[in-house]
């Protein structure tokens, strides 16, 4: 895999089962098996970056299930090769999400004016409080 290329598995990895989808489409829906469900074992993936695969693990735990697979499901269309493109879209999507490395924060401090303002921010809190203080006559 190239570095600029958009991350996938390759499809041999990937397992499709179908199912009849549920909503409306008439006598159709009860007949046609045009739900398209996606499997793909992330865990035990060769097609994917090392460190890439970590980050996706990371970033999706929760939709991945304890034998470590991804489950995706599409029935927004009403035939299976278009439900099937979609959940590959929605992997590719999950993918690119995760391809790049995380930007490293750069430590900074408060400017001066800041440091300023918190430190009045204070003496101001010290004054209203001493003010409530009984003072001994």
């Amino acid at each position: 895999m190239t570095q600029g290329s958009s991350p996938a598995p390759p499809l041999s990895e990937l397992r499709f089962s179908y199912a009849r989808s549920s909503g409306p489409g008439g006598q159709n829906v009860n007949k046609v098996e045009s739900k398209a469900v996606l499997r793909w074992d992330v865990a035990r993936s060769r097609g994917v970056r090392e460190d890439v695969r970590a980050r996706f693990l990371a970033r999706f735990a929760r939709r991945i299930t304890t034998e470590g697979e991804l489950v995706l499901a599409s029935q927004r269309y009403r035939d299976r090769e278009r439900n099937v493109a979609d959940c590959v879209e929605k992997l590719r999507e999950m993918l690119a999400e995760v391809a790049a490395p995380p930007k490293r924060r750069k430590p900074t401090k408060p400017g001066r004016g800041a440091r300023e303002r918190r430190l009045e921010g204070k003496r101001a809190q010290a004054r209203k409080k001493a003010e409530r203080r009984a003072r001994p006559e």
